[in-house]
């Protein structure tokens, strides 16, 4: 155990690990905690222990920043566990201004990334000196030495001083708790890693002598004291009951109280202070109507902090009421009220979203970094027991000087050679332009910049024409002029015509239309999509077509036999497949796709009226 919150800074670090998705960082946590003794040595602990939520755990990708600390040779380092995936880049943004050093991760086998890219761009714009980490260099195919000279170039692309570039570099198996300077040291721990960091990040600066204040970087909260307030001390000290002003990023004064809870982090646990010193990393209470970006200040200097704005959303869903027949049926939360109160608790801990209201007050515009960003808060809501629709994504488009810009992302796929021509032509087909390939072993590392919107739909086409072995990465790059026209899905819906349950009898009579989504006893309505058609429009079909039958028990032999296999597609597949006239109707229980006007001669008439007729 160590002393908590003491005013010598040179006893502190602060600390972020910083990386492209699945390359180590959480796992990397894991094992810095368990070598510094913050476990017990018969504690049963479980791996990727960072990654408390469902979602997280099932998909392997850490979404939220978690904070912890260490004690190492009489030193308190806290260290936080940032998201590596793009859509979630708004996460490490304010983290950064956090913390007084990092730990760049890089795979040995795949190198510098898309979010490689973002991450260490934003950390040396602040000044930072990263420490190299080449991860995984137990892997079959790890290339250390390449991956090392490819970071080094893009420290220099990306515009790194000389004394960043003189970064230490270590190497490392995070899964077996090893860090090394030499590649050829046997290497038993990770003492020097963490050596490096007592060594090479600084220790904070804030100054102590001053009145308190402090940025509020992230939200948590606890049944028994509400809303908790988590930052770096960026001057003076803060006592427990002290009375503390809260003050808007605009400078408007919120709310004067005191601080009812003071916390401060010692390994995965919050622990109660008497008193906090500048530089640390600190939780208060007491303040309900806290966000992020507001500032904590005494009360005898009611003045903010700079907050500086995170990158813009470059994509937007609707989320509307569902008005399908099947509506209320599944959901315990369906009103728009509800469904609004959900969304805007969301965008109070979740910086990198907004909401806005619409002209109908059922529907409510959602903007975001990408699809995984909406899909997390889309799966987590059914999750929670509600129930709503949501449109297809569609790209936020900028008017600059009345020339229309769109965002265009960074996009590198890893493919087998025997596909890269068919990855190749589809993205020049969505207003790609390829930047470069290289070739590793048996696949092609392709390099394309492509407008956001060439993407939507994208990954789950290449998946299918890469017999999903391709992997994809993309990171926004900036705003370019708009493109031009791009060719949406080439295939037509299936429409079902009546309400009902699917029958085997009707779906064989039709299965040669093309693939469908429903199997037999599924229930369908009037307008609902129940399959992709052959050809390029939309056709309608009965799916619960009942034949009159003397041999029920021939019948069924004769279905299992006949029809084929449903296909079922997870929440990111529908939100990629879903067409500018249809909606996802999400509730706990099902995923179904929509149109959204679900009577046929309706449908008919707004086709008639969109082409002016």
């Amino acid at each position: 155990m160590f002393i908590l919150n003491t005013p010598m800074s040179q006893d502190l670090r602060n600390i972020a690990i910083i990386a492209h998705v699945d390359h180590g960082k959480t796992t990397l946590v894991d094992q810095i905690l368990k070598q510094s003794g913050t476990f017990r040595e018969n504690q049963a602990v479980e791996e990727r222990v960072m990654d408390s939520g469902d979602l997280e755990r099932e998909r392997g990708i850490t979404i939220s920043s978690k904070n912890t600390a260490v004690n190492w040779n009489g030193t308190k380092i806290n260290i936080v566990d940032t998201p590596g995936h793009a859509d979630f880049g708004g996460e490490v943004e304010r983290i950064l201004k956090m913390v007084n050093g990092v730990i760049l991760l890089v795979d040995a086998a795949e190198g510098p990334l898309p979010q490689t890219k973002f991450v260490l761009r934003k950390s040396l714009s602040l000044g930072y000196k990263p420490i190299v980490l080449i991860n995984k260099i137990d892997r079959k195919d790890a290339r250390p030495d390449a991956v090392l000279d490819e970071i080094f170039d893009l420290f220099v692309m990306l515009d790194a001083t000389n004394e960043q570039l003189d970064f230490p570099v270590l190497y490392a198996v995070a899964r077996d708790g090893i860090a090394k300077t030499d590649l050829e040291d046997e290497g038993t721990s990770l003492a020097p890693l963490m050596d490096i960091i007592l060594e090479h990040v600084p220790p904070p600066a804030q100054p102590v002598e001053e009145t308190f204040k402090m940025l509020v970087s992230s939200i948590d909260w606890n049944d028994y004291v509400g809303r908790i307030a988590v930052g770096r001390i960026e001057q003076g000290t803060v006592k427990l009951n002290q009375e503390v002003a809260l003050i808007s990023g605009k400078g408007e004064q919120k709310m004067k109280g005191r601080a009812t809870k003071l916390f401060s982090f010692n390994g995965l646990q919050r622990e109660p202070i008497e008193e906090g010193f500048a530089g640390d990393i600190v939780a208060l209470a007491g303040y309900d109507s806290v966000n992020i970006g507001d500032t904590l200040t005494a009360a005898s200097d009611p003045t903010p902090l700079e907050y500086v704005d995170l990158d813009k959303p470059t994509i937007a869903m609707y989320f509307r009421v569902n008005n399908s027949p099947f509506a209320g049926l599944e959901g315990k939360y369906v009103t728009s009220n509800q469904i609004k109160d959900r969304l805007e608790k969301e965008v109070r801990t979740n910086v990198a979203m907004r909401v806005d209201p619409t002209d109908s007050p059922d529907a409510f515009k959602v903007s975001g970094r990408g699809e995984l960003q909406m899909a997390i808060l889309i799966e987590t809501m059914r999750r929670e027991g509600y129930e709503f629709s949501v449109s297809r994504p569609e790209v936020l488009m900028q008017d600059i000087d009345g020339v229309i810009y769109e965002p265009v992302e960074e996009v590198v796929v890893d493919v087998h050679t025997d596909y890269s021509n068919r990855v190749i032509d589809n993205l020049q087909q969505r207003k790609g332009i390829m930047q470069g390939m290289s070739q590793e072993g048996e696949n092609n590392r392709i390099e394309f910049r492509v407008p956001s919107r060439g993407l939507i739909g994208f990954r789950g086409e290449m998946l299918t024409e890469t017999r999903g072995t391709g992997i994809m990465h993309q990171q926004f790059d900036e705003y370019e002029p708009f493109a031009g026209e791009i060719p949406g899905r080439n295939r037509g819906a299936l429409i079902g015509l009546e309400k009902g349950d699917v029958t085997g009898y009707a779906l064989e009579g039709i299965q040669d239309r093309g693939q469908f989504f429903v199997e037999p006893g599924d229930p369908v309505y009037m307008g609902m999509v129940v399959g992709l058609n052959n050809r390029t429009d939309d056709m309608v079909v009965n799916v619960v077509k009942k034949k009159n039958l003397t041999n029920h028990r021939a019948s069924q032999t004769a279905d299992a036999i006949r029809i084929s296999q449903a296909k079922k597609m997870s929440l990111e597949e529908c939100i990629e497949f879903i067409g500018n006239d249809e909606l996802l109707e999400v509730t706990p229980e099902s995923l179904r796709i929509r149109k959204k006007f679900l009577d046929h001669n309706e449908r008919k008439r707004e086709e008639k009226k969109k082409a002016g007729v």
